[in-house]
């Protein structure tokens, strides 16, 4: 059997709620929806754990952030790549004869560049601003300090002098080249977008009016009850005093920005088609992890394990072997189970150390479903903090190792906003999900399911200075 080729679109930071087919009431889409229409749709996929790197050298290895070693960016005090002496999908589609390019955005996640891990042409995101240079176009003005990453209109191009049309025009060269060759490829377009500070050109820049954007279903969030951090996450950005006429015109440029790689990413799909060799492409759009961009009044993500930025878009179309216009709602852990999946689509044996599933096991076989997710945070640039979380079809629990526990009722309330952890009629739910969470952990060999940390979660009463 001829083995397909393979195309990730790999973006940073996109909300699942922020894809058309997905129900945003106002976001363009048409070509993500296409993959759509045309593929399978995951609806309840979730990121391993919601930072850039560790998210990301997940996807490498198939393994949790806590076993590759990975568990934060470069840049802060706990950043390391993960272990070497890991198996990457990368390197066993490479053995197998694929050619392997990446385009766009490297983060840390391994040791060294892409080249040491099977790729055969990486492209960095870094080479836009020499192209914009020698273009002649100017730089936008940088508004320093933390309302930077607010974004603003880039006034000096057009869409197509774009850094993510720059990233496109980088794949699409690829693509020609790698069709060229008349062997199997694996292509991994990671764009930068819709990661802020989101700078789009017009006529993205003006396509979502603020005053019709509503707010997120969690933004009116109180805190109450709550780990102290989330209100200091709304001091360090600086928006603990602003309203949604604040937040809107953030939210209308980050829209502009997903509205403007969709458009690229349906360039991609366009030159598949006239390479003639979409049928025999598996291509995937998935994102890192999403962005609260507002939910519950804060910005970017960091300490919290809501769905705003666990819960993340996937969609996938391979014409030849997956049936059109299917909605899967199967539990995905996205970054385990596409590493798991690479491998299933070229036919290679899975690795018995990677943790996670094939997308298209999955897709055909619903008994095989999980019956709940996890989560993992470690920390970042502004500061360390332990957390993890087990999420099923109702229940969302995050144990915050150094702070309250938080529960969640998502089938009463779907933005998060009620924290019933203390709530004497919850406690039964409250003790099940954290038994799951045990079980998890120990399965993983996760170090922080230690003695000292599994007392206070085997506890079967609540105590006041915890709960």
């Amino acid at each position: 059997m001829q083995r397909p080729n393979i195309v990730l679109i790999h973006s940073d930071q996109h909300r699942f709620d922020c894809v058309g087919v997905n129900g945003h009431a106002l976001v363009k889409t048409p070509h993500m929806d296409r993959m759509a229409s045309e593929g399978i749709n995951f609806t309840h996929a979730f990121t391993p754990t919601a930072i850039c790197s560790p998210a990301r050298a997940s996807l490498m290895t198939g393994l949790w952030p806590s076993q590759h070693g990975c568990r934060s960016i470069p840049g802060t005090e706990l950043y390391q790549p993960a272990d070497p002496h890991l198996v990457t999908f990368s390197t066993l589609l490479h053995n197998a004869g694929y050619r392997l390019g990446w385009i766009g955005r490297y983060h840390g996640e391994v040791v060294g560049e892409p080249t040491r891990h099977g790729f055969d042409q990486y492209t960095s995101d870094h080479g836009y601003a020499a192209w914009r240079a020698m273009q002649g176009i100017p730089e936008l003005a940088d508004t320093g300090g933390y309302l930077g990453f607010f974004g603003a209109t880039d006034i000096h191009i057009r869409p197509d002098q774009s850094a993510v049309a720059w990233s496109a025009d980088q794949a699409i060269r690829w693509l020609d080249d790698a069709a060229a060759a008349r062997k199997p490829f694996f292509l991994r377009w990671d764009v930068v977008e819709p990661h802020l500070p989101c700078l789009p050109p017009e006529p993205y820049a003006s396509m979502y009016r603020p005053a019709s954007i509503e707010p997120w279903r969690s933004f009116p969030d109180t805190l109450d009850s709550k780990p102290y951090i989330q209100t200091q996450q709304r001091r360090t950005w600086r928006v603990e005093n602003w309203g949604w006429h604040d937040w809107a015109p953030v939210v209308a440029r980050y829209l502009g920005v997903i509205s403007l790689l969709d458009a690229q990413v349906g360039r991609l799909l366009t030159r598949l088609d006239e390479l003639r060799i979409a049928d025999n492409t598996l291509i995937i759009y998935t994102t890192d992890h999403g962005d609260l961009c507002g939910g519950h009044g804060m910005m970017d993500k960091h300490f919290v394990m809501y769905d705003d930025v666990m819960r993340v878009p996937l969609i996938a179309r391979w014409p030849s072997r997956l049936e059109a216009g299917q909605t899967n709602d199967n539990f995905v852990i996205h970054e385990l189970d596409l590493a798991a999946t690479f491998c299933d689509a070229a036919g290679l044996e899975i690795p018995h150390s990677y943790e996670g599933m094939s997308l298209i096991s999955s897709a055909r076989d619903k008994t095989a479903a999980r019956r709940d997710v996890f989560g993992q945070w470690h920390g970042a640039q502004l500061g360390l903090y332990t957390q993890r979380m087990v999420r099923d079809r109702r229940w969302k629990y995050v144990w915050n190792c150094t702070a309250e526990d938080e529960l969640y009722d998502l089938q009463k309330d779907p933005g998060e906003l009620i924290n019933i952890a203390g709530q004497a009629e919850h406690r039964a739910q409250l003790i099940r999900l954290r038994q799951r969470l045990i079980e998890w952990m120990e399965s993983i060999g996760d170090p922080m399911c230690n003695p000292w940390t599994r007392g206070w979660l085997t506890e079967t009463e609540p105590r006041a200075d915890k709960l």
